[in-house]
C-alpha cells in the first residue's frame, strides 16, 4: 500500500508502555460481555477474553520507561496513515447518504488496556469498543499476522484496521445495537455481524484503490488474512477439526468472499449479510 509521506491521523492515543489494569476478582459485567460478543478479533478465543478479565493483575509499567523501536515507529505512523484514509473514505460514503461520519479514536497499547467495555490483554487481539467509539491494538499483533497466522504483507495489517473501523461504521449505522440481543442468543447473529464487517473493510479496500494506493498484491494479502482467520482453519488447527455451531466469525471461505464483494462493491447497500439468503 502506498502510504509513506500521506496524511497520519490525529485520533490516535498512544497508551504504550503505559500498561493497563486487569479487573481485579472474578465475573463478568456488561463490559466483559461486549468484548465477548462484539470486540473479539479475527476468530480470537473466547478463552482468552474470559482470562484477561478474571486474572487478579496490574501493571505499573509507565510510558516514560518504554523506548519504541524502529519498527513499532514505522507501524504506528502506518495504522494512523490507514486510520485517517479510513476517515476520508468513509466521511464521504456517510456524505452521500445525508448522514455524518463521526471518527473513531484508535489505542495504541502494549500488553494490556482498559476500555469502556472493560479490562482487556493484547491476547483478545485488535478490538473496537463501541461504548467509547475506539479501536484497540497492541502493535504486536503485526508479528502474529505474520508468523502464527502466515498472512505477510502491510496490507494484512491494513485489512484488520479497516476490519475494526467496519464495527465502528455498523455502531454508527444502529446495526450493533440492532443485533446485540440476538448475538447473544444465537452465534448464527455474530458470524453475519463480523462478515459483515469483513465486507465493510472491503468497501474501504475498493476506495483505496479508486485512488490509486494500492499496490500489486495487497488485495491477495488482505484475502490470506482473511482466510487464515476463519472459524474452521483456527479450529481445525487447535484441535483438528471444526465445529460450526461455535463459529463467531465465519469460515475461511466466507470471510474472503465478503470482503471481496465489498471490494468490487463500494457499496454499504450490498453488505446486508443479516438478511442473505446464503453466506
Amino acid at each position: 500500500m502506498k502510504w509513506q509521506g500521506r496524511r497520519a491521523s490525529s485520533n490516535v492515543e498512544d497508551r504504550r508502555g503505559r500498561g493497563g489494569k486487569a479487573v481485579v476478582g472474578g465475573g463478568l459485567g456488561v463490559g466483559g460481555i461486549v468484548i465477548i460478543l462484539i470486540v473479539m478479533l479475527l476468530g480470537g478465543d473466547p478463552g482468552d477474553i474470559l482470562n484477561s478479565i478474571t486474572t487478579t493483575s496490574s501493571s505499573t509499567q509507565t510510558s516514560g520507561n518504554y523506548e519504541l523501536s524502529q519498527q513499532e515507529q514505522e507501524l504506528s505512523q502506518f495504522v494512523s496513515v490507514v486510520l485517517a484514509d479510513t476517515e476520508d473514505v468513509w466521511s464521504e460514503v456517510f456524505r452521500q447518504k445525508g448522514l455524518t461520519y463521526e471518527n473513531p479514536t484508535l489505542v495504541l497499547y502494549t500488553d494490556s488496556v482498559e476500555s469502556a467495555c472493560g479490562a482487556s490483554s493484547s491476547a483478545v487481539g485488535p478490538f473496537y469498543c463501541p461504548a467509547d467509539y475506539k479501536l484497540y491494538i497492541d502493535l504486536s499483533f503485526y508479528d502474529e499476522l505474520q508468523q502464527r497466522f502466515q498472512s505477510p504483507g502491510d496490507f494484512a495489517m491494513a485489512y484488520v484496521i479497516a476490519h475494526e473501523v467496519g464495527h465502528h461504521v455498523q455502531t454508527l449505522l444502529g446495526t450493533t445495537d440492532k443485533y446485540a440481543a440476538r448475538m447473544q442468543q444465537d452465534n448464527a447473529y455474530q458470524v453475519r455481524f463480523e462478515l459483515q464487517a469483513d465486507y465493510l473493510a472491503g468497501v474501504w479496500a475498493h476506495y483505496a484503490q479508486d485512488k490509486n494506493l494500492l499496490e500489486a498484491g495487497d488485495i491477495d494479502e488482505a484475502l490470506t488474512a482473511a482466510s487464515a482467520v476463519g472459524d474452521d482453519t483456527l479450529q481445525k488447527k487447535a484441535q483438528g477439526y471444526a465445529v460450526p455451531e461455535s463459529f463467531t466469525h465465519g469460515t475461511s471461505e466466507q470471510r474472503k468472499s465478503w470482503f471481496y464483494k465489498g471490494f468490487k462493491s463500494g457499496t454499504i447497500e450490498g453488505g446486508d449479510t443479516f438478511h442473505a439468503k446464503s453466506l
